[in-house]
């Protein structure tokens, strides 16, 4: 890009966990640390869920060493994690697992961008405009109801399979699980919300909403959602990343009105798959 004005995507983060009222060990990660920006969460009622989670996001944070974030690391630090988890296994009991979600910062012929990637039921969304969206999609088997239409967004919140995940990194899946990317342009009034389960099966997106809104600050955003998760319930742990934008230039000559570049779909996936029948069938949301 000789001759042009590099791309530059500065962003400032917060991040907040607890436990919850219910659990007595808190099996969520997360990860802060420019590119990366993400949250594990590891697999309930597996034995080695927090070692599985803290090995996620260990790897992740060793994406360091270039400003932008491509696919194919992602995907390499994904696969790592993968076959450490898997050596976590001791034949007894159910294999350790964890969910992820998260975003990396990422540039794509001169303009900034998130990359999405996804395993399981950890969420991001995006509040772009005032409006909160979800930018990522659950890996479960309620998720699959309502894509098929047999029951609706507001049932599968209290669904009696809710807790059933269909990906995970590690938790008896073989290999590298695939992973949901995509890559979305990124906007100057971007705040990005990474979150595991515990909130948002506590609070309404119309509450997650409303405190991304009021809360300038992303530290004290990301622990107004977790206090309200908690006293809301806290049935689980409960973790949120908060990424705010608060320098953006594109070198892009000519900018694309859709702002979702599907090409990502060619990164190669080895192994990748989703969690066998057995597993599913006792398979919790992780804590």
């Amino acid at each position: 890009m000789s001759g042009r004005e590099q791309p530059v995507l500065r962003v400032r983060a917060g991040a907040a966990t607890d436990a919850g009222a219910v659990r007595e060990r808190n099996e969520d990660a997360f990860v802060v640390s420019g590119p990366v920006y993400a949250v594990a969460d590891g697999m309930g009622g597996h034995t080695g869920g927090a070692e599985a989670s803290a090995i996620v996001a260990d790897e992740l944070s060793s994406i360091t060493s270039t400003p932008w974030v491509t696919a194919a690391g992602v995907h390499a630090s994904i696969a790592r994690a993968a076959r450490r988890v898997a050596d976590l296994a001791d034949g007894e009991g159910r294999a350790p697992g964890s969910t992820l979600s998260g975003v990396g910062l990422a540039q794509q012929d001169g303009m900034p961008c998130w990359l999405v990637f996804n395993v399981g039921d950890s969420r991001t969304y995006r509040l772009q405009n005032g409006a909160i969206e979800l930018i990522t999609v659950d890996h479960t088997r309620v998720q699959e109801l309502v894509d098929a239409g047999r029951i609706t967004a507001d049932e599968a919140r209290t669904h009696a399979q809710r807790n059933v995940i269909t990906r995970a990194i590690g938790a008896g899946s073989g290999g590298t699980p695939h992973v949901d990317l995509s890559l979305l342009v990124a906007g100057p009034d971007d705040r990005l919300l990474i979150c595991s389960d515990g909130l948002t099966g506590e609070l309404t997106e119309q509450l997650i909403a409303a405190l991304l809104l009021d809360i300038a600050d992303p530290s004290a955003a990301a622990e107004a959602l977790v206090r309200e998760a908690v006293t809301a319930g806290g049935r689980d742990n409960v973790t949120a990343v908060v990424v705010d934008v608060v320098d953006l230039t594109s070198s892009a000559h000519d900018a694309d009105s859709d702002d979702t570049r599907p090409d990502l779909q060619a990164v190669p996936e080895e192994g990748h798959g989703t969690l066998p029948d057995a597993v599913l069938a006792g398979t919790e949301a992780p804590s």
